[in-house]
């Protein structure tokens, strides 16, 4: 399965693709869109847009994790990253790509075993699970990686390939 973690953002969004065949992840590709901060704001949703929209058409995902938004300071960054969110969300649903969400709590759950777990701590597992040389940078791109594992280990995907084995008992 192709997975196409990201972590939603307007001025950085991290990016990357993996395969997990059920046991093993092979690392396709991983970085991030970015966008300049002197930019008019509907110009860096375009440019996210479109960069989001040609590596959905490279990489062909079955689905794209995407980290929910959580905020609780301001207000005003919240709304400037779902509109991002919500562009990277319509490239997914113009190329017909599923897309699955993940609460930073689920993500820290399915990548360390602990919920509440520090993004460093998430980090470091990331690039052991996938077996990455180096801590990939900035962080919003182990992010999003962690994302996409979140999926492969407790995505719906993997529920319905077992009920399926099962003959639909779960």
């Amino acid at each position: 399965m192709r997975i196409m973690g990201i972590d939603p953002g307007y001025a950085i969004v991290g990016c990357g693709v993996l395969d997990y065949d059920g046991r093993r992840f092979k690392v396709l590709e991983y970085g991030a869109i970015t966008t300049p901060a002197g930019a008019p704001f509907p110009d860096r949703l375009q440019m996210i847009y479109e960069q989001m929209d040609t590596l959905l058409a490279r990489w062909q995902p079955a689905v794209m994790a995407v980290e929910k938004l959580y905020f609780n300071t301001n207000t005003t960054t919240a709304i400037d990253v779902a509109q991002a969110r919500g562009v990277v969300l319509l490239a997914a649903r113009r190329q017909g790509v599923e897309v699955s969400e993940y609460t930073p709590l689920q993500v820290k759950q399915a990548v360390v075993g602990y919920g509440r777990a520090e993004k460093r701590q998430v980090i470091e597992m990331t690039k052991k699970i996938l077996s990455l040389a180096r801590t990939p940078k900035p962080d919003d791109v182990a992010d999003a990686l962690a994302i996409a594992v979140c999926h492969a280990h407790t995505g719906p995907s993997r529920l319905d390939k077992l009920t399926a084995q099962t003959g639909g008992k779960r």
